[in-house]
């Protein structure tokens, strides 16, 4: 009967032994946290994480922002077609596309984050009168796109 008791108690302990804080045994057990090497290495891999991942969403920014400014041109320009067929002659200003209502406001030049354009002008053919207005709009913003095209040349 003992030594079932025995055999019975070796293997309680047995199975307590492995169920035991594997921790290395200090002194004082209220220090335990994170060692400088291994906060070191986690900054490693974040910084690692970072450089790759800052010039991705700075590109994506980037396209969005050229994507914007072709989109603002195409309706502004289209805007200026629908003045021109509705009025009989061309725009002397966006501000005209504007106080008609063609455009409800002047767009925002997503490149320089103003709302400036290069308001090219031209001989309105469409008027009987003849005279000038606005035939084109460009973008005032320097620089190159991801494809080395002008911004002025949008």
């Amino acid at each position: 009967m003992i030594g079932k008791f025995l055999k019975v108690q070796s293997l309680k302990s047995k199975i307590q032994s492995l169920f035991k804080d594997q921790r290395p045994k200090t002194k004082d057990r209220s220090q335990s946290g994170f060692s400088i090497l291994e906060l070191m290495i986690a900054m490693f891999i974040l910084v690692i994480l970072l450089s790759v991942a800052l010039p991705a969403y700075q590109r994506t920014i980037q396209h969005a922002r050229e994507t914007v400014l072709k989109e603002n041109l195409w309706q502004m320009r289209r805007a200026i077609d629908q003045y021109s067929a509705d009025k009989g002659k061309l725009p002397q200003s966006l501000d005209d596309l504007v106080r008609d209502r063609y455009l409800q406001e002047k767009p925002l030049d997503p490149i320089t984050e103003k709302r400036e354009w290069n308001e090219i002008p031209g001989e309105d053919t469409t008027s009987p009168d003849g005279g000038q207005g606005i035939v084109n709009v460009k973008s005032l913003a320097e620089g190159t796109d991801g494809d080395d095209k002008q911004y002025a040349d949008y």
